[in-house]
């Protein structure tokens, strides 16, 4: 597999990971004699659903990367990322006394602030679903992304934008499989494969890795050695 897609694939998650809102509700800003509390919280949700189609766009060229090791180092780099967003803009709205059902915000900072909040629990949601072993990895080890998402959580529950709406599905199920919350009696992750139940245990997931990393070392060795006599032969011509 070429280097460069791998690249551009991290490249094009993680923008959608660290991507700034604001621009996006100029249509909102002009419009200031709209009811706050109704009007420009749907002028919202409607953007928010294009966000959307854009996070599972990128998603979906991760899944199909099919490259477990590049998936790990993707996904290791996009949720430092992604946290860091929510850390960050959790501290602006608490500081602004911003609560999830207050009218929708006005103020530039503020309104990015709780733009990243919804979409990136609602991405990292996909995360999870898909790449359950990966995220598990790394969530179960950092009590504080744990308390952060449940803040997350909590807050994009309150907000309005999921309610009623698939994107609520996709919070429910994530909660589901973190162990946020207890699992329904029928709980299935519908993104879960084969590969993932392979991936169950901490041994199996690095075992996948080593043996990845292995055939990567020999495809890169078997390079060399194709290349190697053809340069060999041409010198000794010479």
């Amino acid at each position: 597999m070429p280097l460069y897609r791998p690249l551009l694939i991290m490249r094009s998650v993680c923008a959608v990971v660290l991507a700034l809102a604001a621009a996006s509700f100029s249509s909102a800003d002009s419009d200031m004699h709209r009811p706050r509390h109704d009007s420009n919280l749907e002028i919202y949700k409607r953007l928010f659903e294009t966000k959307r189609k854009d996070q599972l766009n990128a998603l979906k060229n991760l899944v199909e990367l099919n490259d477990i090791n590049q998936q790990y180092k993707i996904i290791d780099i996009m949720l430092k990322g992604l946290f860091k967003v929510l850390e960050d803009s959790r501290q602006i709205l608490v500081a602004a006394n911003m609560h999830p059902d207050d009218p929708f915000p006005m103020d530039d900072k503020i309104k990015e602030a709780y733009s990243h909040v919804v979409e990136n629990t609602a991405f990292f949601g996909d995360v999870a679903l898909r790449f359950p072993r990966i995220v598990h990895h790394y969530y179960d080890r950092n009590a504080d992304w744990g308390g952060l998402l449940r803040w997350g959580l909590n807050f994009c529950n309150q907000t309005g934008v999921f309610t009623g709406g698939a994107h609520q599905h996709v919070l429910t199920l994530m909660s589901q499989e973190l162990g946020i919350t207890e699992k329904s009696p029928d709980f299935m992750n519908p993104y879960r494969t084969e590969r993932d139940d392979v991936l169950h245990t901490a041994e199996a997931f690095q075992k996948i890795l080593r043996e990845e990393e292995k055939r990567r070392r020999k495809e890169e060795k078997r390079k060399e050695i194709r290349k190697g006599p053809r340069i060999s032969r041409s010198r000794n011509e010479l």
